[in-house]
């Protein structure tokens, strides 16, 4: 791994905001790089407020979409909430159908098949919007790019509301209103929502219609965090106001649904870490193993019994879902090893067999082993469908824009994207990719990269800047936990391996110019075993993040190990 060392701003600065905030030169640092200079900056930092949300009606279209709406609850027109079958789109779903049927009954949602339908607006979807006298969709975190079915859409007499946050193409749907804050033409102040938080802005409108405030949408902010930290937006700005109140939502009144799943978890506060690799994966389980109506169904519902019932079903989607990515890894895993694709800057698998559904996931753990953008493919009927996914500092999804010859359909984002293709394509896209790649990444993306936010003493490790640190929360892209390094570390001897076969290091570290074995703190590195005969015999490096241990009601500090290196033997 590469350890990089974020700028440093200067010490009148540090001084200056030390003293505004009365706070160490390092909690100061850490402020300067995240953006916060002034003591304003830092109030809506520490103390995200609801009224720095924005006015939802600076949002392209936004007038027109309430317009729409307004129009069919007065003609009593049926409406259909149409979304995307994962995180973003399902509580989406869930937050904007929830909404509107609290005061009008001709609501109905739809999720589409990820196998037999694929991702976004689809054609089978709109038939049954006809087939069920539905005038108006509303496309929830997709959307942007469906002109042709927001067309025939069109001809059938239904119209759309698109609420998306995906990079529109040159032209936009010929719908009534295109709520997207990456359009070129729309000029909202924050353009990375995700797309559960346009659903959001919407209702928030419509709210502000009916005398309704901020306040009393706060229960939806539940949904809006998980969607947040699943899609990996960006918690900065809104992002951030709306993940923090989400997160008091989810700990203090959290819906039927939540409550469900953290009554099987038994954990007692969640951060947003834990909504992304808990309550996540199980909603996220449902479109992959079955149907993602499912994880809208346990969202909406509001009887406790009732919601532990999907809870259940739910978990038995993940428990499959986790066993069939680790078969499924190993196999693409030995795939690129009998090709002897080791050494591209590409890795593109395909099995027919393959479950569409995880095939993201195998994405994912495969740049564990080999760091580089890389595609999954499976048989999709008579296409094959894949999941692309990107390595730090990489824009997959122009990459594949300059694949576009080979495609027949493709979107997403820089470090996560979905596509089909004819399979006589396959062999010509997998070159063409590989040849894009090649020629537009930089060589050393392709070793992972740390980015250490201070070099500390031992010394500094207190209880106090953990108390401080805490209150960074939540983090996410934009503000990542803070990564510290220190040096001259040696392990007081007892260091071991643990877990299953031993892949974890545990040790104890002290600071061998400036302390005694007595001042040593905890370590723990997941996955760092290999390096035990590293710290048992000399002085090390090490990159990590502080995190709290409890063990018996004790609660002890600890350094989370993020990667060890003998002393000096690495460059910056």
């Amino acid at each position: 791994m590469r350890w990089t060392i974020k700028p440093i701003p200067e010490q009148a600065q540090i001084d200056a905001l030390a003293s505004i905030l009365k706070v160490e030169d390092l909690v100061a640092q850490l402020l300067l790089q995240r953006g916060i200079t002034n003591y304003e900056d830092a109030k809506r930092f520490f103390r995200p407020q609801l009224s720095d949300l924005h006015d939802p009606f600076l949002m392209k279209d936004m007038d027109k979409a309430v317009e729409r709406i307004d129009k069919a609850i007065a003609n009593q027109e049926n409406i259909l909430i149409f979304g995307d079958y994962d995180v973003d789109g399902t509580t989406a779903v869930a937050l904007v159908s929830s909404y509107l049927e609290s005061a009008y009954p001709n609501v109905a949602t739809y999720i589409p098949d990820r196998y037999n339908e694929g991702y976004g607006v689809s054609y089978q979807g709109i038939d049954f919007a006809e087939d069920n006298g539905f005038s108006l969709i509303i496309a929830l975190d997709c959307g942007v790019k469906a002109i042709d079915k927001v067309e025939y859409a069109r001809e059938k007499g239904i119209d759309f509301i698109i609420c998306d946050h995906h990079r529109p193409g040159n032209t936009l749907p010929d719908a009534v209103a295109v709520l997207d804050p990456k359009r070129a033409d729309c000029s909202y102040p924050y353009n990375e929502l995700c797309g559960c938080g346009v659903g959001f802005k919407l209702i928030q409108a419509l709210g502000s219609k009916k005398g309704e405030t901020i306040e009393d949408l706060v229960p939806y902010l539940d949904l809006v965090a998980t969607a947040i930290g699943a899609d990996i937006v960006p918690i900065t700005g809104e992002n951030r106001v709306m993940a923090y109140w989400g997160l008091q939502v989810i700990n203090q009144e959290p819906r039927a649904g939540f409550k469900a799943i953290i009554n099987q978890i038994k954990k007692q506060v969640l951060t947003i870490t834990d909504v992304v690799f808990i309550i996540a994966p199980r909603i996220n389980a449902a479109g992959r193993m079955e149907h993602g109506q499912h994880a809208v169904n346990l969202l909406k519902e509001t009887d406790l019994e009732k919601a532990e019932f999907f809870a259940a079903e739910i978990e038995k989607f993940n428990t499959d879902r986790r066993n069939l990515d680790q078969i499924i890894a190993q196999e693409a895993l030995l795939q690129i090893q009998e090709n002897k694709e080791e050494e591209g800057f590409t890795s593109v698998v395909y099995n027919e067999t393959w479950h569409k559904g995880v095939i993201g996931i195998v994405a994912s753990r495969l740049i564990e082993t080999y760091y580089r953008p890389t595609l999954v493919f499976t048989k999709s009927g008579n296409k094959l469908a894949a999941s692309a996914r990107s390595i730090k500092g990489f824009d997959v999804y122009e990459a594949l824009e300059g694949c576009s010859d080979t495609i027949e359909q493709f979107g997403g984002h820089m470090y996560a994207a979905g596509l089909t293709l004819l399979e006589e394509n396959y062999e010509a896209f997998k070159a063409k990719f590989e040849e894009v790649v090649a020629k537009t990444m930089d060589p050393n993306l392709m070793s992972p990269e740390i980015m250490v936010d201070a070099i500390i003493g031992i010394d500094q490790i207190t209880p106090k800047l953990m108390r401080i640190i805490k209150q960074f929360a939540p983090f996410g892209p934009g503000n990542m936990t803070p990564v510290f390094m220190a040096e001259n570390l040696r392990d007081t001897g007892y260091a071991k391996v643990v877990g299953q076969e031993g892949k974890h290091l545990k040790c104890k570290l002290f600071d061998k110019n400036n302390g005694s074995k007595r001042s040593a703190i905890d370590a723990i590195g997941f996955n760092l075993g290999k390096y035990l005969p590293t710290v048992l015999d000399k002085t090390v490096s090490a990159v990590f993040t502080l995190d709290e241990n409890e063990w018996q009601g004790n609660i002890a500090l600890q350094m989370k190990l993020k990667d060890l290196k003998e002393h000096n033997s690495y460059q910056f």
